[in-house]
Protein backbone atom coordinates (compact mmCIF):
# COMPACT_ATOMS: atom_id res chain seq x y z
CA UNK A 1 0.00 0.00 0.00
CA UNK A 2 1.19 3.48 -0.67
CA UNK A 3 0.77 4.57 3.01
CA UNK A 4 3.06 1.83 4.29
CA UNK A 5 5.81 2.41 1.47
CA UNK A 6 5.93 5.97 1.96
CA UNK A 7 6.03 5.79 6.02
CA UNK A 8 9.10 3.38 5.59
CA UNK A 9 10.87 6.28 3.43
CA UNK A 10 9.72 8.92 5.27
CA UNK A 11 11.06 7.25 8.33
CA UNK A 12 13.90 6.58 7.13
CA UNK A 13 14.75 9.81 5.13
CA UNK A 14 14.90 8.24 2.13
CA UNK A 15 12.01 9.97 0.59
CA UNK A 16 12.86 12.15 -2.25
CA UNK A 17 11.07 15.46 -1.94
CA UNK A 18 10.07 17.40 -5.14
CA UNK A 19 8.15 21.32 -5.18
CA UNK A 20 7.09 22.98 -7.69
CA UNK A 21 7.26 26.57 -7.48
CA UNK A 22 10.65 28.29 -5.90
CA UNK A 23 9.30 31.56 -4.75
CA UNK A 24 8.55 32.73 -0.99
CA UNK A 25 6.63 29.64 -0.11
CA UNK A 26 8.71 26.67 -2.19
CA UNK A 27 12.24 28.05 -1.53
CA UNK A 28 12.19 28.37 1.91
CA UNK A 29 10.02 24.92 2.32
CA UNK A 30 12.64 22.89 0.12
CA UNK A 31 15.37 24.05 2.05
CA UNK A 32 14.19 23.40 5.55
CA UNK A 33 13.58 19.47 3.67
CA UNK A 34 16.96 19.53 2.39
CA UNK A 35 18.10 20.62 5.65
CA UNK A 36 16.94 17.93 7.21
CA UNK A 37 18.34 15.27 5.24
CA UNK A 38 15.91 14.99 2.69
CA UNK A 39 16.95 14.02 -1.46
CA UNK A 40 14.93 17.52 -2.87
CA UNK A 41 14.45 18.56 -6.66
CA UNK A 42 12.94 22.07 -7.21
CA UNK A 43 10.92 23.25 -10.18
CA UNK A 44 11.04 26.01 -11.79
CA UNK A 45 9.77 27.63 -15.18
CA UNK A 46 12.39 30.35 -14.39
CA UNK A 47 15.06 29.56 -15.64
CA UNK A 48 17.03 32.57 -13.94
CA UNK A 49 15.80 30.87 -10.38
CA UNK A 50 17.57 27.99 -11.19
CA UNK A 51 20.95 28.88 -11.93
CA UNK A 52 20.78 30.92 -8.96
CA UNK A 53 20.00 28.68 -6.59
CA UNK A 54 22.56 25.41 -8.67
CA UNK A 55 24.89 28.40 -8.18
CA UNK A 56 24.25 28.70 -4.08
CA UNK A 57 22.47 31.87 -4.44
CA UNK A 58 19.73 33.13 -2.62
CA UNK A 59 16.68 35.61 -4.17
CA UNK A 60 14.57 35.22 -1.07
CA UNK A 61 15.21 37.34 2.00
CA UNK A 62 14.27 34.46 4.93
CA UNK A 63 16.88 32.04 3.01
CA UNK A 64 20.55 32.74 3.45
CA UNK A 65 22.84 32.01 0.40
CA UNK A 66 24.28 30.26 2.77
CA UNK A 67 21.68 27.66 3.60
CA UNK A 68 21.18 27.32 0.25
CA UNK A 69 25.19 26.11 -0.90
CA UNK A 70 25.30 24.22 2.02
CA UNK A 71 22.08 22.27 0.92
CA UNK A 72 23.62 22.07 -3.10
CA UNK A 73 27.18 21.06 -1.55
CA UNK A 74 25.86 18.25 0.28
CA UNK A 75 23.89 17.14 -3.15
CA UNK A 76 20.60 17.12 -1.10
CA UNK A 77 19.34 19.99 -3.30
CA UNK A 78 19.17 20.67 -6.66
CA UNK A 79 17.05 22.87 -8.99
CA UNK A 80 15.61 22.08 -12.65
CA UNK A 81 13.21 22.92 -15.36
CA UNK A 82 13.18 19.52 -16.36
CA UNK A 83 9.95 18.50 -15.05
CA UNK A 84 10.10 14.75 -16.19
CA UNK A 85 12.00 14.24 -13.20
CA UNK A 86 8.77 14.71 -11.05
CA UNK A 87 8.38 10.80 -11.63
CA UNK A 88 11.32 10.31 -9.35
CA UNK A 89 9.75 12.07 -6.51
CA UNK A 90 7.69 10.23 -3.71
CA UNK A 91 6.09 13.36 -2.21
CA UNK A 92 5.27 16.37 -4.76
CA UNK A 93 4.55 19.96 -3.11
CA UNK A 94 2.76 22.27 -5.33
CA UNK A 95 3.73 26.38 -4.61
CA UNK A 96 2.54 28.50 -7.17
CA UNK A 97 0.88 31.61 -7.47
CA UNK A 98 -2.68 31.74 -6.75
CA UNK A 99 -3.76 35.22 -8.21
CA UNK A 100 -7.08 36.72 -9.12
CA UNK A 101 -8.31 37.39 -12.54
CA UNK A 102 -9.28 41.14 -13.47
CA UNK A 103 -12.66 40.14 -12.80
CA UNK A 104 -11.64 38.95 -9.02
CA UNK A 105 -12.10 35.46 -9.46
CA UNK A 106 -10.08 32.66 -8.52
CA UNK A 107 -7.22 31.86 -11.53
CA UNK A 108 -6.61 28.31 -11.29
CA UNK A 109 -4.46 28.46 -13.97
CA UNK A 110 -0.83 27.59 -11.88
CA UNK A 111 -2.36 24.96 -9.88
CA UNK A 112 -3.85 23.00 -13.27
CA UNK A 113 -0.31 23.58 -15.26
CA UNK A 114 1.46 21.88 -11.92
CA UNK A 115 -1.16 19.21 -11.98
CA UNK A 116 -1.08 18.54 -15.65
CA UNK A 117 2.74 17.67 -15.11
CA UNK A 118 2.15 15.91 -12.18
CA UNK A 119 -0.08 13.65 -13.94
CA UNK A 120 1.95 13.72 -17.25
CA UNK A 121 4.65 11.78 -15.16
CA UNK A 122 2.70 10.51 -12.51
CA UNK A 123 3.54 6.78 -11.24
CA UNK A 124 2.01 4.73 -8.63
CA UNK A 125 3.56 5.31 -4.55
CA UNK A 126 3.67 8.85 -5.09
CA UNK A 127 2.24 11.97 -2.93
CA UNK A 128 0.94 15.38 -4.00
CA UNK A 129 0.21 18.18 -1.58
CA UNK A 130 -1.20 21.56 -2.18
CA UNK A 131 0.15 24.17 -0.75
CA UNK A 132 -1.15 27.08 -2.90
CA UNK A 133 -3.87 28.95 -1.21
CA UNK A 134 -6.88 28.47 -2.85
CA UNK A 135 -10.81 27.88 -2.20
CA UNK A 136 -12.36 24.83 -0.20
CA UNK A 137 -12.60 21.80 -2.76
CA UNK A 138 -9.73 22.18 -4.67
CA UNK A 139 -8.42 19.56 -3.76
CA UNK A 140 -10.31 16.77 -4.15
CA UNK A 141 -12.55 18.52 -7.12
CA UNK A 142 -9.82 19.88 -8.99
CA UNK A 143 -6.70 17.71 -8.71
CA UNK A 144 -8.12 14.36 -7.34
CA UNK A 145 -10.02 13.82 -10.59
CA UNK A 146 -6.52 14.58 -12.71
CA UNK A 147 -4.89 12.05 -11.17
CA UNK A 148 -7.84 9.48 -11.03
CA UNK A 149 -8.00 9.85 -15.49
CA UNK A 150 -4.82 8.06 -15.16
CA UNK A 151 -6.40 5.76 -13.68
CA UNK A 152 -4.73 5.88 -10.51
CA UNK A 153 -7.14 5.09 -7.34
CA UNK A 154 -6.61 7.18 -3.82
CA UNK A 155 -4.74 5.85 -1.26
CA UNK A 156 -4.10 2.45 -3.05
CA UNK A 157 -2.26 4.42 -5.80
CA UNK A 158 -1.20 8.00 -4.40
CA UNK A 159 -2.03 10.25 -1.77
CA UNK A 160 -3.53 13.82 -1.48
CA UNK A 161 -3.44 16.17 0.82
CA UNK A 162 -3.44 20.32 1.36
CA UNK A 163 -1.81 21.86 3.54
CA UNK A 164 -1.51 26.02 3.72
CA UNK A 165 1.04 28.22 3.54
CA UNK A 166 1.76 30.17 6.68
CA UNK A 167 4.97 32.30 5.46
CA UNK A 168 5.01 35.68 6.81
CA UNK A 169 8.01 37.38 4.74
CA UNK A 170 11.08 39.17 6.91
CA UNK A 171 9.35 37.91 10.21
CA UNK A 172 12.49 36.75 11.80
CA UNK A 173 11.02 35.32 14.44
CA UNK A 174 8.26 32.68 12.91
CA UNK A 175 10.13 30.99 9.79
CA UNK A 176 9.15 27.06 8.44
CA UNK A 177 10.37 25.42 11.10
CA UNK A 178 8.72 27.23 13.96
CA UNK A 179 5.05 27.68 12.52
CA UNK A 180 2.29 25.34 13.10
CA UNK A 181 1.66 23.40 9.88
CA UNK A 182 -2.47 22.70 9.00
CA UNK A 183 -2.57 19.52 7.47
CA UNK A 184 -5.48 17.75 5.83
CA UNK A 185 -5.60 15.04 2.96
CA UNK A 186 -8.80 13.51 0.80
CA UNK A 187 -8.44 10.45 2.92
CA UNK A 188 -7.29 9.51 6.12
CA UNK A 189 -4.32 7.82 4.80
CA UNK A 190 -3.21 11.17 3.31
CA UNK A 191 -3.34 13.12 6.13
CA UNK A 192 -1.49 10.66 8.23
CA UNK A 193 1.27 10.62 6.12
CA UNK A 194 1.28 14.24 5.25
CA UNK A 195 1.50 14.98 8.85
CA UNK A 196 4.30 12.92 9.40
CA UNK A 197 6.11 13.95 6.21
CA UNK A 198 6.06 17.83 7.87
CA UNK A 199 6.88 16.42 11.44
CA UNK A 200 10.22 16.16 9.85
CA UNK A 201 10.73 19.63 9.52
CA UNK A 202 8.22 21.81 12.13
CA UNK A 203 7.54 21.81 15.54
CA UNK A 204 4.06 21.28 15.51
CA UNK A 205 1.94 19.60 13.02
CA UNK A 206 -1.85 20.06 13.43
CA UNK A 207 -4.34 17.15 11.29
CA UNK A 208 -7.41 18.11 10.65
CA UNK A 209 -10.35 15.86 8.72
CA UNK A 210 -10.48 16.65 5.01
CA UNK A 211 -8.68 18.83 2.85
CA UNK A 212 -11.34 21.08 2.47
CA UNK A 213 -11.07 22.22 6.23
CA UNK A 214 -7.23 23.10 5.84
CA UNK A 215 -8.39 25.41 2.62
CA UNK A 216 -10.63 27.01 4.94
CA UNK A 217 -8.78 27.48 7.62
CA UNK A 218 -6.19 29.49 5.50
CA UNK A 219 -9.03 31.82 3.82
CA UNK A 220 -10.29 32.19 7.40
CA UNK A 221 -7.18 33.38 8.58
CA UNK A 222 -6.77 36.11 6.04
CA UNK A 223 -9.76 37.15 5.85
CA UNK A 224 -9.79 37.97 9.50
CA UNK A 225 -7.03 39.82 9.17
CA UNK A 226 -8.54 41.90 5.89
CA UNK A 227 -11.74 42.51 8.04
CA UNK A 228 -9.86 43.46 11.09
CA UNK A 229 -7.92 46.25 8.63
CA UNK A 230 -10.81 47.09 7.16
CA UNK A 231 -12.62 48.24 10.10
CA UNK A 232 -8.65 50.05 11.51
CA UNK A 233 -8.64 51.73 8.25
CA UNK A 234 -12.62 52.76 9.42
CA UNK A 235 -11.81 54.05 12.31
CA UNK A 236 -8.48 56.03 11.53
CA UNK A 237 -10.53 58.04 8.52
CA UNK A 238 -13.23 58.78 11.31
CA UNK A 239 -10.60 59.42 13.70
CA UNK A 240 -8.88 62.12 11.26
CA UNK A 241 -12.84 63.75 10.84
CA UNK A 242 -12.86 64.17 14.52
CA UNK A 243 -9.27 65.04 15.40
CA UNK A 244 -8.11 62.48 17.51
CA UNK A 245 -4.76 60.54 17.28
CA UNK A 246 -5.56 57.37 15.37
CA UNK A 247 -2.29 55.67 16.85
CA UNK A 248 -3.05 56.78 20.72
CA UNK A 249 -6.68 55.45 20.48
CA UNK A 250 -5.10 51.84 19.25
CA UNK A 251 -2.44 51.95 21.42
CA UNK A 252 -5.01 52.91 24.66
CA UNK A 253 -7.16 49.85 23.72
CA UNK A 254 -4.55 47.53 23.33
CA UNK A 255 -3.45 47.83 27.04
CA UNK A 256 -6.87 45.78 27.87
CA UNK A 257 -5.86 42.13 28.28
CA UNK A 258 -8.44 40.50 27.04
CA UNK A 259 -11.47 40.46 24.13
CA UNK A 260 -9.06 43.34 21.72
CA UNK A 261 -6.31 42.60 19.69
CA UNK A 262 -4.44 45.64 17.81
CA UNK A 263 -4.62 45.97 13.99
CA UNK A 264 -3.59 49.43 12.55
CA UNK A 265 -4.24 51.61 9.41
CA UNK A 266 -2.14 51.80 6.30
CA UNK A 267 -2.17 53.16 2.95
CA UNK A 268 -4.21 49.85 2.00
CA UNK A 269 -2.74 45.86 2.10
CA UNK A 270 -0.12 44.49 -0.43
CA UNK A 271 1.22 40.95 -0.52
CA UNK A 272 -0.13 37.49 -1.77
CA UNK A 273 -2.49 36.62 0.58
CA UNK A 274 -4.79 39.57 2.62
CA UNK A 275 -5.74 41.15 -0.50
CA UNK A 276 -6.23 37.78 -2.66
CA UNK A 277 -7.39 35.45 -0.18
CA UNK A 278 -11.19 36.72 0.62
CA UNK A 279 -11.78 37.04 -2.42
CA UNK A 280 -11.42 33.28 -2.82
CA UNK A 281 -13.79 32.58 0.04
CA UNK A 282 -16.40 34.92 -1.35
CA UNK A 283 -16.08 33.58 -5.14
CA UNK A 284 -16.59 30.33 -3.68
CA UNK A 285 -19.60 31.89 -1.13
CA UNK A 286 -21.48 33.09 -4.04
CA UNK A 287 -21.50 29.66 -5.97
CA UNK A 288 -23.83 28.37 -3.16
CA UNK A 289 -25.34 31.73 -2.81
CA UNK A 290 -24.28 33.20 -0.53
CA UNK A 291 -23.63 36.94 -0.02
CA UNK A 292 -20.38 37.36 2.28
CA UNK A 293 -21.06 40.71 2.75
CA UNK A 294 -18.40 41.74 5.33
CA UNK A 295 -15.63 40.48 2.80
CA UNK A 296 -16.94 42.75 0.42
CA UNK A 297 -17.32 45.54 3.12
CA UNK A 298 -14.02 45.17 3.95
CA UNK A 299 -12.35 45.02 0.24
CA UNK A 300 -13.57 48.20 -0.28
CA UNK A 301 -12.54 49.84 2.49
CA UNK A 302 -9.44 48.72 2.10
CA UNK A 303 -9.16 49.15 -1.38
CA UNK A 304 -9.85 52.52 -1.13
CA UNK A 305 -6.84 53.95 1.42
CA UNK A 306 -4.54 54.76 -2.14
CA UNK A 307 -7.62 57.24 -3.04
CA UNK A 308 -7.91 58.45 0.38
CA UNK A 309 -3.91 58.59 1.22
CA UNK A 310 -4.04 60.84 -2.50
CA UNK A 311 -6.96 63.49 -1.04
CA UNK A 312 -4.59 63.61 2.41
CA UNK A 313 -1.67 64.66 -0.17
CA UNK A 314 -4.16 66.77 -2.14
CA UNK A 315 -5.43 68.77 1.09
CA UNK A 316 -2.29 69.31 3.04
CA UNK A 317 -0.70 70.38 -0.48
CA UNK A 318 -3.65 72.68 -1.41
CA UNK A 319 -3.47 74.34 2.87
CA UNK A 320 -0.06 75.93 1.00
CA UNK A 321 -1.43 77.12 -2.05
CA UNK A 322 -0.13 73.89 -4.32
CA UNK A 323 -1.78 71.97 -7.06
CA UNK A 324 -0.80 68.35 -7.13
CA UNK A 325 -0.28 69.17 -10.83
CA UNK A 326 3.13 70.15 -10.93
CA UNK A 327 4.24 68.88 -7.34
CA UNK A 328 6.90 66.87 -7.22
CA UNK A 329 6.15 63.93 -4.45
CA UNK A 330 8.19 61.93 -2.77
CA UNK A 331 7.72 57.98 -1.72
CA UNK A 332 9.43 56.18 1.22
CA UNK A 333 8.99 52.33 0.73
CA UNK A 334 7.00 50.70 -2.09
CA UNK A 335 7.52 47.21 -1.05
CA UNK A 336 3.79 46.23 0.12
CA UNK A 337 5.99 45.55 4.10
CA UNK A 338 8.60 46.67 5.93
CA UNK A 339 12.57 45.53 5.41
CA UNK A 340 11.54 43.02 2.28
CA UNK A 341 11.55 43.55 -1.47
CA UNK A 342 8.30 42.11 -2.99
CA UNK A 343 5.64 44.18 -4.50
CA UNK A 344 2.78 42.14 -5.01
CA UNK A 345 -0.06 44.40 -4.87
CA UNK A 346 1.25 46.77 -2.62
CA UNK A 347 -0.44 50.25 -2.09
CA UNK A 348 2.15 52.42 -3.09
CA UNK A 349 2.13 51.61 -6.86
CA UNK A 350 -1.79 52.37 -6.80
CA UNK A 351 -0.97 55.61 -5.07
CA UNK A 352 2.30 56.71 -7.48
CA UNK A 353 -0.71 55.99 -10.43
CA UNK A 354 -3.00 58.09 -8.81
CA UNK A 355 -0.31 61.09 -8.24
CA UNK A 356 0.75 60.92 -11.39
CA UNK A 357 -2.69 60.76 -13.35
CA UNK A 358 -3.31 63.86 -11.60
CA UNK A 359 -0.17 65.09 -12.61
CA UNK A 360 2.21 65.13 -9.75
CA UNK A 361 5.69 63.95 -10.53
CA UNK A 362 6.52 61.18 -8.33
CA UNK A 363 10.03 59.41 -7.23
CA UNK A 364 10.71 57.24 -5.00
CA UNK A 365 13.35 55.75 -2.70
CA UNK A 366 13.28 52.10 -1.31
CA UNK A 367 16.79 50.65 -0.67
CA UNK A 368 15.21 46.72 -1.16
CA UNK A 369 13.37 48.03 -4.59
CA UNK A 370 15.46 49.00 -7.19
CA UNK A 371 12.79 49.44 -10.20
CA UNK A 372 9.50 49.71 -10.02
CA UNK A 373 7.40 48.89 -13.25
CA UNK A 374 3.39 49.61 -14.08
CA UNK A 375 0.99 47.61 -16.01
CA UNK A 376 -2.66 46.98 -15.29
CA UNK A 377 -2.21 44.13 -13.11
CA UNK A 378 -0.83 46.44 -10.66
CA UNK A 379 -2.35 49.88 -10.71
CA UNK A 380 -5.57 51.45 -12.58
CA UNK A 381 -3.33 52.60 -15.11
CA UNK A 382 0.31 52.71 -16.64
CA UNK A 383 3.06 54.62 -16.56
CA UNK A 384 6.95 55.03 -17.17
CA UNK A 385 9.07 52.98 -14.46
CA UNK A 386 10.61 55.11 -11.59
CA UNK A 387 14.23 53.81 -10.48
CA UNK A 388 15.64 53.66 -6.71
CA UNK A 389 17.12 57.54 -5.86
CA UNK A 390 18.92 57.90 -2.84
CA UNK A 391 17.86 59.61 0.17
CA UNK A 392 19.76 62.86 -0.25
CA UNK A 393 19.47 66.05 1.58
CA UNK A 394 18.40 67.89 -1.89
CA UNK A 395 16.05 64.64 -2.74
CA UNK A 396 14.44 65.15 0.91
CA UNK A 397 14.74 69.31 0.72
CA UNK A 398 13.31 69.22 -2.59
CA UNK A 399 10.15 67.66 -2.73
CA UNK A 400 6.24 69.11 -2.00
CA UNK A 401 5.61 66.44 -0.74
CA UNK A 402 6.79 63.00 1.13
CA UNK A 403 4.52 60.28 1.57
CA UNK A 404 6.01 57.27 4.18
CA UNK A 405 4.32 54.67 2.62
CA UNK A 406 6.37 51.99 4.08
CA UNK A 407 8.79 52.15 6.90
CA UNK A 408 11.68 50.71 6.30
CA UNK A 409 13.87 50.16 9.15
CA UNK A 410 17.05 52.19 7.72
CA UNK A 411 15.50 55.39 7.18
CA UNK A 412 16.75 58.50 8.67
CA UNK A 413 13.54 59.96 9.84
CA UNK A 414 14.74 62.36 11.68
CA UNK A 415 16.48 64.00 8.78
CA UNK A 416 13.33 63.65 6.50
CA UNK A 417 11.07 65.36 8.88
CA UNK A 418 14.00 67.98 9.24
CA UNK A 419 14.12 68.64 5.69
CA UNK A 420 10.98 68.32 4.47
CA UNK A 421 7.91 70.94 4.47
CA UNK A 422 5.56 68.38 3.81
CA UNK A 423 4.87 64.55 5.33
CA UNK A 424 1.81 62.10 5.47
CA UNK A 425 2.64 59.43 7.43
CA UNK A 426 1.00 56.39 6.61
CA UNK A 427 2.35 53.95 8.78
CA UNK A 428 3.04 56.08 11.92
CA UNK A 429 7.20 56.05 11.11
CA UNK A 430 7.53 58.64 13.28
CA UNK A 431 7.98 58.67 16.61
CA UNK A 432 6.82 61.50 18.83
CA UNK A 433 10.66 63.01 19.66
CA UNK A 434 11.09 62.89 15.81
CA UNK A 435 8.24 64.35 14.81
CA UNK A 436 9.03 67.59 17.27
CA UNK A 437 12.41 67.74 16.04
CA UNK A 438 11.67 69.28 12.70
CA UNK A 439 10.19 71.78 10.66
CA UNK A 440 7.42 69.78 8.49
CA UNK A 441 4.19 69.60 8.85
CA UNK A 442 2.42 66.41 9.70
CA UNK A 443 -0.05 64.39 8.56
CA UNK A 444 -0.79 61.14 9.86
CA UNK A 445 -3.34 58.43 9.36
Amino acid sequence: MTKELLEKKIGERSARIGVIGLGYVGLPLIVEFALKGFDCVGFEVDKAKVEDLNAGRSYIVDVSSEDVQKCIGSGKLSATTDFSLLGGCDVIVICVPTPLRKTKDPDMSYIISAGNEIKHYMRSGQMVILESTTYPGTTDEVLQPMFEEKGFAINKDFLLAFSPERVDPGNPQYQTHNIPKVVGGVSKDSTDVAALLYGQIVDQVHPVSSARVAEACKLWENTFRAINIGMANEMARLCNTLGIDTWEVVRAAATKPFGFMPFYPGPGIGGHCIPLDPHYLSWKARQHGFDSQFISLAEQINSGMPAYVVKLVSTALNDKKKAVNGSKVLILGVAYKKDIDDMRESPALSIIDLLRSRGAEVIYHDPFVPEVTFDHAYTIGAGEPLHNKDLTDELIADSDCVIICTEHSDVDYARVVELAGLIVDTRNALSEDVRNGGKAKIIRL
